[in-house]
């Protein structure tokens, strides 16, 4: 998308206030700042001081741009892209990306709506900030396991190789704590050949270990020039921390992340890779389950899927199975006891059919979980709330309540099946995905900037602000479309309170429905503006 009149003006250290980037249609100006705040060692901390890039133009047009190298380092070469002279691209007639291309975050709009915020859009630049045989890259994966992590490191290095002639690129081992602590894994094409054919991640991963002045001492001590970081949001927020410390220094290092989380709970961003290959391999599970239930009188098959905080997997996994009669996701509560609970519920469905099939996220129902209570502040080294199993305690209190009743035996079956999913190669769609972003990530580095994450939003792929993906998770809205094709799909009961189902017939309903979550939060309206569907 072409820009007309843009113009901005945005605060860095360090930089000449004579220095300017100038696009085909407008230009951004910088100013300097003499408030730099110290580094510090603490994962997800980011400093007060950072101004968001912003650059604002006609009809209401705001583009959230990324920091660029140059913005901190005045008078940087550029060079010519070496994708010019590379014969696997002689064919393509436009490859390069133009410099006022950005990407509509949101597309549905109406006649007299603004034309709202903007991402740059990912790709190759006609000019280059390093030179191939300068770039000193290095990669690390960080938290937990997830497909497509051993296909994202091999496309990096590809890429880098292939399309850029780069020949030195380090494998950081053991997740953040491996800058420091750990020794270094060289990669070639050659050493990652086969490896998107393995799940997990060559390079190891750990939760934690983040020491900020550690982790850059060793960048500048390496001669390294380029991070790639892969991880989720908590490793993002790590990423942001290290560049505002490779800024404060002065130092020619960009810092590319790769967003990445099985539960597909990063904002922003249209899906994040593995999430495909999960709900197919929770198919398995769940026909698994399927059999197990309709083989025996009044069988149930429970499986728990993953999903910590927000219940995609679980949800996706029910509407591809239609083989799912409920669907338990932490953005959902439910009751058990009553009227509309899920034990009443579960009679039902094993009187019309004999048998059923539950599937729940491990996020759903711990407030539930009377033992919750002693495990709420405790979290793991990633800052993760500790959860309680709550497959085998749903399980256990069914069985309770049947004997309890002595109405009908049942046959329950637990599958959990939540660290053979993750742990598992990529399917073909995710490898692909996981090419464009290990691609779009090289091409933004190569290009100068940096402090950004990689990833589609609308179908293209855009360099994101690190603050964008951290600020909040991505979760399911219940009071959107796909929750309501779900309950459609497997005929469940919204499992609202009678409380709450008095209360909402007395209100006043709304002439029409929203068509998307983007007025809600936690399921609720937040505000009044509604949306014809």
């Amino acid at each position: 998308m072409n820009t007309a009149r843009i113009s901005s003006t945005i605060c860095s250290p360090k930089f000449d206030s004579s220095n300017s980037i100038t696009s085909r249609k407008g230009s951004v100006s910088f100013c300097g700042n003499s408030r730099v705040r110290s580094s510090r060692a603490v994962m997800g901390l980011l400093s007060t001081d950072y101004k968001p890039k912003i650059v604002t133009g006609d009809a209401g047009y705001v583009l959230e741009d990324v920091p660029h190298l140059s913005d901190y380092i005045p008078d940087l070469p550029t060079f010519h892209n070496p994708l010019q002279d590379n014969p696997a691209y002689s064919v393509v007639k436009q490859y390069f990306v133009n410099v006022d291309d950005t990407v509509a975050q949101k597309i549905v709009v109406h006649k007299d709506s603004p034309r709202g915020i903007h991402f740059r859009r990912a790709g190759p630049r006609q000019r280059v900030y390093f030179e191939s045989d300068e770039v000193h890259a290095c990669i690390v994966t960080c938290g937990g396991l997830c497909p497509g992590l051993n296909t994202v490191i091999r496309e990096i290095v590809c890429g880098l190789y292939h399309m850029y002639g780069v020949t030195k690129v380090l494998g950081i081992d053991g997740g953040y704590k491996g800058f420091y602590s750990r020794n270094t894994i060289p990669l070639t094409p050659k050493v990652v050949n086969d490896i998107h054919k393995r799940g997990g991640t060559i390079l190891g991963t750990s939760r934690g270990g983040h020491d900020t002045s550690k982790i850059v001492d060793s960048i500048q001590d390496r001669g390294i020039n380029q991070v790639y970081i892969i991880g989720g949001d908590g490793t993002q927020k790590g990423a942001s921390v290290i560049f505002e410390e490779v800024k404060r220094r002065g130092l020619k290092v960009a810092v590319a992340g790769i967003p990445k989380t099985i539960d597909n709970d990063i904002p922003v961003i249209d899906r994040s890779f593995g999430f495909d290959t999960a709900v197919e391999e929770a198919q398995r599970a769940i026909n698994a389950a399927h059999v197990e239930a309709e083989s025996i009188e009044n069988g149930i098959g429970v499986v728990k899927l993953m999903g910590r905080y927000s219940g995609f997997i679980a949800m996706y996994a029910t509407l591809a199975s239609r083989d799912v009669d409920c669907c338990l996701i932490p953005e959902s509560p439910f009751f058990l006891e009553g009227p509309s609970g899920l034990f009443e519920y579960i009679e039902k469905r094993l009187k019309e059919n004999g048998h059923m099939v539950i599937v729940m996220a491990e996020g759903a129902g711990q407030d539930l979980l009377s033992e919750s209570i002693r495990s709420m502040d405790q979290k793991d080294a990633s800052g993760n709330k500790l959860l309680q199993d709550v497959g085998l305690w749903i399980c256990q209190r069914i069985k309770d309540h049947f004997a309890r009743q002595n109405k009908m035996a049942i046959n329950l079956k637990y599958i959990d099946p939540t660290y053979m999913i993750r742990a598992i190669p990529s399917n073909a769609s995710d490898n692909v995905y996981c090419t464009l972003l290990a691609q779009s990530a090289v091409h933004g580095a190569m290009a100068g900037y940096t402090g950004f994450t990689v990833g589609p939003v609308n179908g293209r792929h855009s360099y994101i602000p690190f603050y964008r993906i951290t600020e909040t998770q991505n979760q399911v809205v219940i009071t959107d479309r796909m929750w309501a094709r779900l309950l459609s799909s497997t005929n469940q009961p919204s499992f609202l309170n009678p409380k709450d189902v008095i209360e909402g017939k007395t209100e006043e309903e709304p002439v029409t429905q929203l068509l998307n979550g983007e007025n809600c939060a936690n399921g609720k309206l937040v505000n009044n503006e509604i949306s014809n569907i």
